[in-house]
């Protein structure tokens, strides 16, 4: 019985049973099988995209993300400024306190280099209907390169709970023809 202590103090040096090994077995190769397919769907199952990371202020991640929008801002939604950076360069896209900004507008077919930052807490960035989830911390920039194969609008949702707003959490990234 498990409550009391094993009458024999050196349980370690019994022989296991075979039923029992055979468990083991079973246990320790699925979890071999399940480690290196994490790898593989890493390359090929196109998940989460290989990305970089640097260390950076909160002031200089926004004066980043403010010349680009004043480079390529084309309208406004809200109080959202929509920027449609050309393709190719370098998009900023803030996390913080209960909104993503600014809105975002790429080409289908061509390549970004995406850049992410929270100026506050941790946020999740989960864009939706595709199957990129990645966590954005601050103090540092994530960056990743991105080319949408699909025209449409898509969900910036934070997917990581932020505080009392988080709810509200969601952003747009619009691709065009």
């Amino acid at each position: 019985m498990a409550i009391t202590p094993p009458s024999n103090l050196l349980w370690w040096r019994e022989p296991v049973a075979r039923t029992e090994l055979v468990w083991i077995i079973i246990a320790f190769a699925w979890g071999l099988v399940m480690f290196f397919m994490m790898i593989y769907w890493h390359g090929a199952g196109e998940q989460n995209l290989s990305n970089e990371a640097y260390r950076i202020s909160a002031e200089r991640f926004t004066e980043k993300t403010n010349e680009m929008i004043e480079s390529h801002e084309v309208r406004k939604e809200g109080n959202f400024p929509v920027v449609r950076p050309p393709p190719g360069s370098d998009v900023y896209l803030i996390a913080r306190l209960w909104h993503w900004w600014p809105i975002l507008e790429l080409e289908k077919g061509q390549s970004y280099r995406l850049h992410l930052s929270s100026l506050d807490w941790q946020h999740g960035f989960s864009l939706q209907p595709t199957n990129i989830n990645v966590q954005v911390h601050p103090g540092y920039e994530l960056v990743m390169t991105v080319e949408p194969d699909r025209a449409g609008e898509y969900a910036v949702v934070c997917n990581e709970f932020c505080g009392i707003g988080h709810h509200l959490m969601v952003g747009k990234i619009y691709v065009t023809e």
